[in-house]
C-alpha cells in the first residue's frame, strides 16, 4: 500500500504493554503519594521511636549478613526512654559508653521549712502549717511537702527513719534479687528481639537464657540455694542484655515493660516504708511482753499477800518536805525517776514521792514500791481514777503528758524534735494535793544525775510554773492549735519533764479555771496543747538550760559531754530508753538506776 507500511501486530502489542507498565507507575507513585503522609502522622501519634535507633535505617539497605551484624554491633538506644528506666538499666546491666550522657534530673530543695504532728491526737485540727526553724513564719501546707530523700522520709516517718539509718543491714539473697532482675529485663527486651528479621540465633539465646534464669529461680528462694555455676549464667545474661540493648529496633515494649517495672517497684518499696513505719510505731506504743508480766506477777503477789499500808499522813502534811509528783502506769519507769533522784540527793529522808497512776496498774505499783527501799525516801501510790477529780467529766482515767512532733526541712540538714505537754490531769494538783504549797513534777522518761534539791529555794518571782523553755517553737508556729485568742507569736514554747510548781499562785491565778474556760471554748479538737500553752502566758519561769538536756528518745547526735553535765536526762520521743527499740548509746545512762537484783524482773526476763 502506498503512503506508509501498515505496524505489525507485535509493534501494537509492545506499545499496549508500555502504556500498561506507565499506567502502574503513575498509580504507584499517587498511592505512594498518599501513603507518605499517613505514616509521617502516625509516626508524629507513636512520637517516632521507630527510629529513636541511630543504626536502623543503614540495616533496611545492607545485605543480610551486614544488616544481622550490624544489629548486634550498633550503638545504645539514645531515646524513646524515660531517665528513670535509664538508671533502671544502668544498675541492672553492664558500664553505659563514655559518650553516653543524660542530664540527671535534680531535687528541688525547699527552703527551711517544717511542720507540727501531734503524736497522740486521734484528730487534728484540719489546718496545718510549717514551722520555721526558729521563727514564727508560717509557709506551705504540710500536704506540699514531698519526696522521697531522707529528710522528707524523716519528715513523714518521725523517728522511725533516724532508726532505720541506724539499724541499716546489708541486704540479703542479693544474687537471687539480681538474677530476678536481669530476667525481667530480659523479658521486656524479648519480644522486640523476636520481631527483627534475621536475628532467630540470637532470639533463641535469649530465650533459652530466660527458660535457664526461670527453672533457677523456680528451685531457689535464697543465695544458699542456688547452683554452684550460677555466677557464669549470670555473666551470660549480662552479655545478652547489652546486645540486645544494642539490637532493638522498636523500643516501645522495652519502654511500657520497664516503665511498668519502676512503677511497681515504688509503689512496693512505698508500700513497705508505710508498713515498716506502722510497724515501729506499734512497737514503741505498745508494753513489752517482760514488762506486762512484771505488771501481772506484781499484782498477783499484791492479793497474796495483801501487805498492809504504811501510815503517811504526817509526812504527807509535813510542808518543809520535797514533794515530787510522777504520773506513770509504767513500774520499771516511775522506779527509775525515783531511784536516779534519791541516789543523788544530799538528803533523802526529806524526800517524798507521789505516784499518781490507774487502777490497772495500781496494785502492781504498790507491790513494787512496798518490796523495793529508796534510802530513806518515801513513795506514795494514788490511784487516780478514785478521786473523782474532774467535774463535769464522764470519768477520771491516767492521761501521760502529750508529745508533738515538730519536723524542720532545710537544705543542709533535716532535724525533729519532740515537745512534751501537760494533760488534763494536771490541772487537777491543787485538789490532788490541798495541804501542799510547791511541788516539782517529773515525768516518768527522765533520768536525774545532780541534786535537785535547790529548786525549791528558787525564787520563781511569783510566777506559776518553772519550766524549760524550748525556743526552737514559737507560739506564732503553732498558731493552727491556738485558735483566736490573743498571744505574743514571738513566745516560746515550754517542756514538761521537770517543772517546778508554786501551788499558793496556782491557786491565787485559779489557773485551773483559766485552762477549762479554753477548753470550753473549743480552741482545740482534742488535745489540751494550745490551751496549755496560753494558760500559763506570763506566768511561766524559765529554767537555766543545765537542769534539764531533752531528746534522748529521738536524737542520735547528742554528745557525751552535754549528757554529762545536764542535771536531768529527758528521754522525749519515741524511743525510750525501757523499749527494745531505744537508743542503745543513751541506754545505760538509764539502766544502771534499775533494781537488778529484783527477783520480778528475773523471773520475767526483763533486761531492757
Amino acid at each position: 500500500m502506498k503512503g506508509g507500511s501498515i505496524p505489525s501486530h507485535d509493534t501494537i502489542m509492545a506499545g499496549k504493554k508500555r502504556w500498561r507498565w506507565l499506567a502502574i507507575a503513575v498509580l504507584g507513585l499517587v498511592l505512594l503519594s498518599m501513603l507518605v503522609p499517613l505514616a509521617f502522622l502516625l509516626g508524629l501519634h507513636n512520637g517516632f521511636h521507630s527510629v529513636a535507633h541511630p543504626g536502623y535505617a543503614n540495616e533496611q539497605r545492607n545485605s543480610v549478613s551486614s544488616r544481622k551484624a550490624a544489629a548486634l554491633n550498633s550503638p545504645l538506644i539514645k531515646g524513646g526512654i524515660s531517665t528513670r528506666v535509664d538508671g533502671l538499666l544502668r544498675n541492672l546491666g553492664p558500664s553505659l559508653p563514655k559518650d553516653f550522657r543524660r542530664k540527671s534530673v535534680k531535687e528541688t530543695e525547699n527552703k527551711t521549712t517544717g511542720f507540727v504532728v501531734p503524736t497522740q491526737v486521734s484528730n487534728p485540727p484540719p489546718k496545718k502549717h510549717n514551722v520555721g526553724a526558729g521563727s514564727s513564719t508560717e509557709g506551705t501546707k504540710t500536704n506540699q511537702v514531698t519526696g522521697q530523700s531522707e529528710k522528707t522520709c524523716e519528715l513523714k516517718f518521725g523517728s522511725y527513719c533516724l532508726w532505720r539509718q541506724q539499724h541499716r543491714s546489708k541486704t540479703k539473697d542479693f544474687i537471687v534479687k539480681k538474677m530476678k532482675d536481669q530476667l525481667y529485663v530480659a523479658r521486656a527486651y524479648y519480644p522486640s528481639i523476636a520481631k527483627i528479621p534475621n536475628l532467630e540465633q540470637f532470639t533463641q539465646e535469649i530465650k533459652q537464657n530466660i527458660q535457664e534464669f526461670e527453672r533457677i529461680l523456680s528451685e531457689s528462694s535464697s543465695d544458699t540455694d542456688l547452683p554452684l555455676q550460677v555466677e557464669k549464667k549470670m555473666q551470660k545474661m549480662e552479655t545478652t542484655i547489652t546486645k540486645a540493648k544494642s539490637a532493638v529496633a522498636d523500643c516501645n515494649n522495652v519502654d511500657k515493660k520497664l516503665r511498668q517495672l519502676v512503677d511497681l517497684t515504688e509503689d512496693e518499696a512505698n508500700f513497705h516504708m508505710k508498713q515498716s513505719a506502722f510497724l515501729y510505731q506499734l512497737a514503741v506504743q505498745t508494753t513489752p511482753k517482760s514488762l506486762h508480766c512484771l505488771s501481772m506477777r506484781l499484782t498477783v503477789e499484791y492479793f497474796k499477800t495483801s501487805p498492809e499500808d504504811a501510815d503517811l499522813s504526817n509526812t504527807l502534811l509535813n510542808q518543809d518536805l520535797h514533794h515530787y509528783v510522777i504520773f506513770s502506769n509504767n513500774v520499771l519507769a516511775s522506779s527509775v525517776v525515783i531511784n536516779s533522784t534519791v541516789m543523788h540527793a544530799k538528803v533523802s529522808k526529806k524526800q517524798v514521792f507521789h505516784v499518781l497512776t490507774d487502777k490497772q496498774s495500781f496494785f502492781s505499783m504498790k507491790m513494787w514500791f512496798f518490796t523495793t527501799s529508796y534510802k530513806d525516801a518515801t513513795v506514795q501510790v494514788l490511784n487516780i481514777e478514785d478521786l473523782n477529780l474532774l467535774e463535769g467529766q464522764p470519768s477520771s482515767h491516767l492521761s501521760m503528758p502529750q508529745e508533738l512532733r515538730v519536723s524542720f526541712l532545710s537544705t543542709s540538714k533535716s532535724r525533729t524534735e519532740y515537745i512534751s505537754v501537760f494533760s488534763h490531769l494536771h490541772y487537777s494538783l491543787p485538789r490532788i494535793f490541798p495541804t501542799l504549797k510547791k511541788i516539782i513534777l517529773l515525768d516518768d522518761d527522765i533520768v536525774v544525775q545532780r541534786d535537785l534539791s535547790p529548786l525549791w529555794n528558787l525564787n520563781m518571782n511569783e510566777k506559776v510554773i518553772g519550766a524549760l523553755q524550748f525556743c526552737m517553737v514559737k507560739l506564732g508556729a503553732i498558731k493552727s492549735y491556738l485558735g483566736k485568742e490573743k498571744y505574743d507569736a514571738s513566745s516560746c514554747t515550754w517542756m514538761s519533764g521537770l517543772n517546778v510548781i508554786d501551788l499558793v499562785r496556782w491557786r491565787e491565778r485559779d489557773v485551773t479555771a483559766i485552762y477549762q474556760s479554753l477548753v470550753q471554748r473549743r480552741l482545740t479538737e482534742t488535745t489540751t496543747l494550745g490551751a496549755t500553752m496560753l494558760t500559763f502566758q506570763g506566768l511561766l519561769f524559765a529554767l537555766d538550760d543545765k537542769w534539764m538536756l531533752s531528746g534522748l528518745g529521738h536524737n542520735y547526735d547528742i554528745t557525751t559531754d552535754a549528757i554529762n553535765k545536764a542535771a536531768v536526762l529527758h528521754f522525749n520521743g519515741n524511743m525510750k530508753p525501757w523499749l527494745e527499740l531505744g537508743i542503745p548509746k543513751y541506754k545505760n545512762h538509764w539502766r544502771k538506776f534499775l533494781s537488778h537484783k529484783n527477783r520480778f524482773l528475773t523471773d520475767c526476763n526483763v533486761n531492757p
